[in-house]
């Protein structure tokens, strides 16, 4: 399950189409698209968790998607067996491939499942389990944070990465359209996300206060830490590229709902002829924060 970036909209790269069934397999080049710019934020996290799980034995990733932060946890706990899980397949092959392209095949693992019940087919507990952005996926997130809570170690942590603030990546004023304009994607992107979520297979409407939820799943919460994606302009191709895919599939999703002014923005911040899109200018920036807490399972 994925990444594609909280709310769904603060930096996922979800498909934003009209109905909201996500094809897995065609998002993983974006998915690992994505991970890699954010990079520098999770090995934030990563250095964050270290200190608050030390030396794990097992390390789970719950909603691997195609394995970037898996392999980043490869990195950060050298002793630990890491074990990226997710619904899809095809998503699960991409991370296996990356894993054995960093050289951490030997000690790297896949499950392919339903979440959270394909949980139960770990060989023994998980001393970390890292969920990121994949638990709004599932519909009772709180049965889900509770058969989480039960694959734990004594001892164990959970990590859970939801919440956070929408990404930006232009300045409030184009030079032409109305000023704002993200404000009013985001408005619409929540809208997308709260239709995913009442689509979802029993589907539990939950106020989102995560260190309440992950008390109610018996554990202990230890921690709530916010990292930041700075990439300033002028930004690297890459980023800009990463910025074309995500305008691009908001267009696609939530496009004709915009009023015609800020369709027409939109349309010319994605045309590539033109030099004010986002294909040339030179102010085009990607700045995202992402939430992770962290809960402890002490019985």
């Amino acid at each position: 399950m994925a990444h594609d970036h909280h709310g769904h909209h603060q930096q996922h790269a979800h498909p934003h189409h009209d109905h909201t069934d996500i094809d897995w397999e065609e998002m993983g080049p974006l998915l690992e698209t994505q991970a890699e710019l954010f990079t520098p934020l999770y090995e934030h996290a990563m250095a964050w968790l270290a200190k608050r799980q030390t030396e794990p034995g097992l390390v789970v990733d719950v909603g691997s998607g195609p394995g970037v932060v898996a392999c980043l946890l490869a990195d950060t706990f050298p002793g630990a067996r890491i074990v990226a899980v997710d619904g899809s397949a095809p998503l699960l092959a991409r991370a296996q491939a990356r894993a054995e392209r960093l050289g951490v095949a030997d000690r790297f693992g896949t499950l392919a499942g339903e979440l959270p019940d394909v949980l139960d087919e770990l060989d023994y507990p998980a001393d970390l389990l890292w969920a990121g952005r994949s638990l709004h996926h599932l519909g009772d997130q709180r049965a889900a944070l509770a058969a989480f809570a039960d694959r734990l170690t004594h001892g164990g942590t959970l990590a859970l990465q939801e919440g956070g603030l929408s990404a930006r990546y232009l300045p409030r004023d184009l030079g032409f359209g109305r000023p704002g304009l993200q404000a009013r994607l985001d408005a619409l992107e929540a809208e997308w996300f709260a239709a995913m979520r009442a689509d979802l297979p029993g589907s539990v409407t939950e106020t989102e206060d995560w260190p309440a939820l992950l008390t109610a799943a018996g554990l202990r919460p230890s921690g709530t830490r916010t990292f930041l994606l700075d990439l300033p302009a002028p930004t690297t191709d890459r980023a800009r590229a990463y910025v074309v895919a995500s305008l691009t599939r908001i267009r696609e999703g939530v496009g004709e709902r915009l009023d015609a002014d800020d369709r027409a923005t939109l349309d010319r911040l994605l045309d590539p002829d033109d030099k004010a899109s986002v294909h040339h200018r030179p102010d085009v920036f990607i700045l995202a924060a992402q939430t992770v807490y962290t809960a402890v399972r002490t019985r």
